[in-house]
Protein backbone atom coordinates (compact mmCIF):
# COMPACT_ATOMS: atom_id res chain seq x y z
CA UNK A 1 0.00 0.00 0.00
CA UNK A 2 1.49 3.17 -1.06
CA UNK A 3 2.46 5.62 1.74
CA UNK A 4 0.04 8.46 1.86
CA UNK A 5 2.77 11.21 2.79
CA UNK A 6 4.56 9.94 -0.19
CA UNK A 7 1.53 10.60 -2.34
CA UNK A 8 1.06 14.27 -1.27
CA UNK A 9 4.28 15.20 -1.96
CA UNK A 10 4.66 13.64 -5.56
CA UNK A 11 0.78 15.39 -6.36
CA UNK A 12 2.45 18.83 -4.48
CA UNK A 13 5.23 18.22 -6.75
CA UNK A 14 3.89 17.67 -10.60
CA UNK A 15 0.61 20.57 -9.69
CA UNK A 16 0.46 23.27 -11.91
CA UNK A 17 -0.78 26.92 -10.83
CA UNK A 18 -2.50 29.21 -13.27
CA UNK A 19 -2.35 33.23 -13.05
CA UNK A 20 -4.68 34.72 -15.36
CA UNK A 21 -4.75 38.75 -15.38
CA UNK A 22 -8.30 39.08 -16.23
CA UNK A 23 -8.50 42.06 -17.68
CA UNK A 24 -5.99 41.03 -20.57
CA UNK A 25 -8.60 37.93 -20.78
CA UNK A 26 -11.50 40.22 -21.38
CA UNK A 27 -10.05 42.58 -23.37
CA UNK A 28 -8.59 39.67 -25.54
CA UNK A 29 -12.47 37.62 -25.42
CA UNK A 30 -14.38 39.22 -28.17
CA UNK A 31 -11.54 38.55 -30.78
CA UNK A 32 -10.89 35.27 -29.86
CA UNK A 33 -14.70 33.72 -28.36
CA UNK A 34 -17.11 36.16 -30.30
CA UNK A 35 -19.08 38.86 -28.44
CA UNK A 36 -22.42 39.26 -26.50
CA UNK A 37 -21.33 36.87 -24.13
CA UNK A 38 -22.94 36.68 -20.51
CA UNK A 39 -20.76 36.79 -17.47
CA UNK A 40 -21.20 33.29 -16.43
CA UNK A 41 -20.51 32.06 -20.18
CA UNK A 42 -17.26 33.98 -19.99
CA UNK A 43 -16.35 32.90 -16.47
CA UNK A 44 -16.99 29.34 -17.81
CA UNK A 45 -15.13 29.93 -20.80
CA UNK A 46 -11.97 31.03 -18.87
CA UNK A 47 -11.81 28.20 -16.42
CA UNK A 48 -12.23 25.61 -19.75
CA UNK A 49 -9.30 27.15 -21.24
CA UNK A 50 -7.42 27.02 -18.11
CA UNK A 51 -8.25 23.15 -17.58
CA UNK A 52 -7.49 23.18 -21.77
CA UNK A 53 -3.97 23.89 -20.84
CA UNK A 54 -3.32 20.82 -18.42
CA UNK A 55 -4.21 18.80 -21.44
CA UNK A 56 -2.27 20.77 -24.49
CA UNK A 57 0.26 18.65 -26.88
CA UNK A 58 3.46 18.60 -25.90
CA UNK A 59 2.95 19.80 -22.06
CA UNK A 60 3.67 16.83 -19.94
CA UNK A 61 0.04 16.33 -17.89
CA UNK A 62 -0.37 18.08 -14.74
CA UNK A 63 -2.23 17.93 -11.33
CA UNK A 64 -4.22 21.83 -11.17
CA UNK A 65 -3.58 23.34 -8.08
CA UNK A 66 -5.02 26.16 -8.44
CA UNK A 67 -6.25 29.10 -10.79
CA UNK A 68 -5.94 32.46 -9.80
CA UNK A 69 -7.56 35.10 -11.40
CA UNK A 70 -6.40 39.03 -10.33
CA UNK A 71 -8.90 42.16 -11.36
CA UNK A 72 -10.16 45.10 -9.91
CA UNK A 73 -13.93 46.18 -8.79
CA UNK A 74 -15.54 47.99 -11.28
CA UNK A 75 -15.82 52.12 -10.35
CA UNK A 76 -18.27 52.86 -8.34
CA UNK A 77 -17.94 56.83 -8.57
CA UNK A 78 -19.75 59.72 -10.32
CA UNK A 79 -17.87 61.92 -13.05
CA UNK A 80 -19.16 64.26 -15.85
CA UNK A 81 -18.55 63.68 -19.62
CA UNK A 82 -16.25 66.83 -20.78
CA UNK A 83 -17.88 66.49 -24.15
CA UNK A 84 -21.74 67.27 -23.12
CA UNK A 85 -21.30 67.44 -19.73
CA UNK A 86 -24.02 64.77 -18.67
CA UNK A 87 -23.25 62.93 -15.44
CA UNK A 88 -22.26 59.20 -15.55
CA UNK A 89 -22.58 56.67 -12.36
CA UNK A 90 -20.01 54.61 -13.19
CA UNK A 91 -21.59 51.61 -10.27
CA UNK A 92 -24.56 51.97 -12.65
CA UNK A 93 -23.28 51.10 -16.12
CA UNK A 94 -23.37 47.43 -17.91
CA UNK A 95 -19.86 47.70 -17.53
CA UNK A 96 -20.13 47.47 -13.78
CA UNK A 97 -22.85 44.87 -13.93
CA UNK A 98 -21.36 42.42 -15.79
CA UNK A 99 -18.29 42.78 -14.16
CA UNK A 100 -19.59 41.89 -10.65
CA UNK A 101 -21.57 39.26 -12.24
CA UNK A 102 -18.16 37.61 -13.51
CA UNK A 103 -16.45 37.75 -10.40
CA UNK A 104 -19.68 36.11 -8.66
CA UNK A 105 -19.18 32.97 -11.27
CA UNK A 106 -15.52 32.87 -10.78
CA UNK A 107 -16.13 32.37 -6.97
CA UNK A 108 -18.71 29.31 -8.03
CA UNK A 109 -16.01 27.56 -10.28
CA UNK A 110 -13.77 24.88 -8.53
CA UNK A 111 -10.28 25.53 -7.57
CA UNK A 112 -10.40 29.33 -8.83
CA UNK A 113 -9.26 32.23 -6.50
CA UNK A 114 -10.24 35.53 -7.10
CA UNK A 115 -7.80 37.71 -6.14
CA UNK A 116 -8.92 41.97 -5.83
CA UNK A 117 -7.25 45.06 -6.87
CA UNK A 118 -8.55 48.08 -6.81
CA UNK A 119 -9.14 51.10 -9.08
CA UNK A 120 -7.99 54.35 -8.65
CA UNK A 121 -10.84 56.89 -8.56
CA UNK A 122 -8.78 59.56 -7.05
CA UNK A 123 -6.64 59.68 -10.15
CA UNK A 124 -9.02 58.84 -13.16
CA UNK A 125 -9.34 60.90 -15.83
CA UNK A 126 -11.31 61.07 -19.03
CA UNK A 127 -9.37 59.88 -22.13
CA UNK A 128 -10.10 59.67 -25.61
CA UNK A 129 -10.47 56.55 -27.17
CA UNK A 130 -7.43 55.08 -29.17
CA UNK A 131 -9.08 55.05 -32.58
CA UNK A 132 -10.06 58.51 -31.96
CA UNK A 133 -6.71 60.01 -30.48
CA UNK A 134 -5.08 58.57 -33.83
CA UNK A 135 -7.66 60.83 -35.92
CA UNK A 136 -7.10 63.61 -33.67
CA UNK A 137 -2.98 63.30 -34.11
CA UNK A 138 -3.58 62.58 -38.03
CA UNK A 139 -6.00 65.96 -38.34
CA UNK A 140 -8.77 64.01 -39.48
CA UNK A 141 -11.15 65.40 -36.83
CA UNK A 142 -10.82 68.20 -34.45
CA UNK A 143 -12.27 68.86 -31.13
CA UNK A 144 -15.61 70.00 -31.95
CA UNK A 145 -16.30 66.77 -33.68
CA UNK A 146 -15.76 64.34 -30.74
CA UNK A 147 -19.17 63.14 -29.37
CA UNK A 148 -19.28 61.41 -25.92
CA UNK A 149 -19.12 58.35 -26.78
CA UNK A 150 -15.44 58.84 -28.42
CA UNK A 151 -14.45 59.77 -25.06
CA UNK A 152 -13.38 56.92 -22.07
CA UNK A 153 -12.94 57.60 -18.63
CA UNK A 154 -9.83 55.84 -17.60
CA UNK A 155 -8.76 54.70 -13.79
CA UNK A 156 -5.30 52.66 -13.26
CA UNK A 157 -5.63 49.49 -11.61
CA UNK A 158 -3.42 49.36 -8.18
CA UNK A 159 -2.51 46.13 -6.61
CA UNK A 160 -3.01 43.77 -9.19
CA UNK A 161 0.66 43.49 -10.46
CA UNK A 162 1.77 43.25 -6.68
CA UNK A 163 -0.77 40.49 -5.79
CA UNK A 164 0.37 38.47 -9.32
CA UNK A 165 4.26 38.57 -7.68
CA UNK A 166 3.69 37.79 -4.08
CA UNK A 167 1.67 34.06 -5.66
CA UNK A 168 4.28 33.15 -7.79
CA UNK A 169 6.95 34.09 -5.06
CA UNK A 170 5.25 32.50 -2.44
CA UNK A 171 4.29 29.26 -4.95
CA UNK A 172 8.08 28.96 -6.15
CA UNK A 173 9.94 29.34 -2.61
CA UNK A 174 6.98 26.96 -0.98
CA UNK A 175 7.61 24.61 -3.79
CA UNK A 176 3.97 24.25 -3.97
CA UNK A 177 3.88 23.78 -7.83
CA UNK A 178 6.76 22.80 -10.67
CA UNK A 179 5.50 24.35 -13.36
CA UNK A 180 3.35 28.27 -13.36
CA UNK A 181 1.36 29.29 -16.07
CA UNK A 182 0.78 33.31 -17.02
CA UNK A 183 -2.05 34.59 -18.89
CA UNK A 184 -0.83 37.85 -19.67
CA UNK A 185 0.59 40.27 -21.72
CA UNK A 186 2.16 42.61 -19.35
CA UNK A 187 6.45 42.25 -19.24
CA UNK A 188 6.29 43.47 -15.42
CA UNK A 189 5.89 39.54 -14.62
CA UNK A 190 9.12 39.79 -16.02
CA UNK A 191 11.11 39.42 -12.23
CA UNK A 192 8.64 37.45 -10.79
CA UNK A 193 9.21 34.88 -13.48
CA UNK A 194 13.22 34.90 -13.14
CA UNK A 195 12.69 34.42 -9.00
CA UNK A 196 10.37 31.15 -10.06
CA UNK A 197 12.46 30.21 -12.66
CA UNK A 198 16.30 30.29 -10.06
CA UNK A 199 14.03 27.87 -7.76
CA UNK A 200 12.95 25.35 -10.48
CA UNK A 201 9.72 26.80 -11.57
CA UNK A 202 8.84 25.74 -15.08
CA UNK A 203 7.31 28.91 -16.31
CA UNK A 204 5.12 28.96 -19.38
CA UNK A 205 3.74 32.37 -20.58
CA UNK A 206 0.20 32.67 -22.73
CA UNK A 207 -0.36 35.64 -24.53
CA UNK A 208 -3.35 34.80 -26.31
CA UNK A 209 -2.31 35.38 -29.71
CA UNK A 210 -0.77 38.73 -28.56
CA UNK A 211 3.04 38.97 -29.93
CA UNK A 212 5.97 39.53 -27.27
CA UNK A 213 9.15 41.03 -27.36
CA UNK A 214 11.78 38.95 -28.39
CA UNK A 215 13.69 39.41 -25.60
CA UNK A 216 10.81 38.08 -23.44
CA UNK A 217 11.17 34.84 -24.58
CA UNK A 218 14.58 34.13 -22.34
CA UNK A 219 12.58 35.50 -18.88
CA UNK A 220 10.22 32.13 -19.39
CA UNK A 221 10.28 28.21 -20.47
CA UNK A 222 7.77 28.64 -22.86
CA UNK A 223 4.67 30.37 -24.78
CA UNK A 224 1.63 28.36 -25.11
CA UNK A 225 -1.70 29.68 -25.80
CA UNK A 226 -4.79 26.92 -26.16
CA UNK A 227 -7.74 29.96 -26.95
CA UNK A 228 -8.61 29.79 -30.71
CA UNK A 229 -6.49 32.02 -32.83
CA UNK A 230 -8.25 34.84 -33.78
CA UNK A 231 -8.05 35.56 -37.96
CA UNK A 232 -5.98 38.64 -37.16
CA UNK A 233 -3.72 37.78 -33.86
Amino acid sequence: MPNPEAFVFYSACVSTAILVDAAFFLHKYARLYGKGHDAETTAQTLHRMCLEHLEHEGIPSRELYRIFVYDCPPLTKKAHNPIDGKSVNFSKTPLAAFRLAFHDELRKLRKVALRLGYLDEDYAEWQPRAEVLKKLLRGEMVHADLKPEDVTYYSKQKGVDMRIGLDIASMAFKQQVTQMILISGDSDFVPAAKLARREGIDFVLDPLWTPIREDLNEHVDGLQTVAPKPSKA
